[in-house]
């Protein structure tokens, strides 16, 4: 697996300060997408155990509340495999920091119907969110004020009641997250 950046201090892709991983690599190729650099799974620089460490130590201060996957999308199966060994140790360091994840897949349809039972390890790297915006970016129904999304289609979601439900439950802003 590539990445493309790793934001420090990121207030734009969730709740709080967050530290923010962009991955390469992406297969929906939305038309207006704001980070197509992200597209080619070649791009950027390999992603190893040392940014790994580096992740971990971006996110020891108390004023970061977590960590937010984006790119591309975290979500293709390279990618999956690629982000397991760092939301593994993200929890194991950081059991209250909140783990945010970007995907252009729809929850029910992609994730839940096809990726959960395919991919032995995406029931393992869902297991490790806690909100997920999902759906694909819409230039037709972009909204600049939306906030932690692009397009009214997309979602955020509570991934462990969206688990437990075995369908898509919106996340509650002031819910038990923050």
């Amino acid at each position: 697996m590539n990445y493309m950046d790793i934001k420090r201090c990121d207030i734009a892709n969730g709740t709080g300060v967050r530290t923010s991983l962009f991955v390469s690599g992406c297969t929906h190729h939305c038309k207006g997408c704001f980070n197509q650099d992200t597209w080619d799974f070649n791009a950027g620089k390999p992603f190893t155990q040392k940014e790994i460490d580096t992740i971990i130590e971006l996110c020891k201060p108390d004023h970061i509340v977590g960590l937010t996957l984006l790119g591309g999308e975290p979500l293709e199966f390279v990618n999956q495999q690629g982000l397991l060994p760092l939301l593994e140790q993200f929890k194991a360091a950081y059991p209250d920091k909140t783990i945010w994840c970007y995907t252009g897949y729809d929850f029910e349809k992609d994730v839940l119907d096809k990726m959960y039972f395919q991919w032995d390890f995406t029931h393992k790297f869902l297991s490790y969110l806690d909100v997920l915006v999902d759906g694909e970016f819409v230039e037709e129904k972009k909204v600049l004020d939306l906030r932690f999304r692009g397009s009214t289609n997309q979602r955020i979601l509570d991934v462990p009641k969206s688990l437990a439900a075995k369908k898509a439950v919106l996340w509650d802003e002031k819910g038990r997250y923050f």
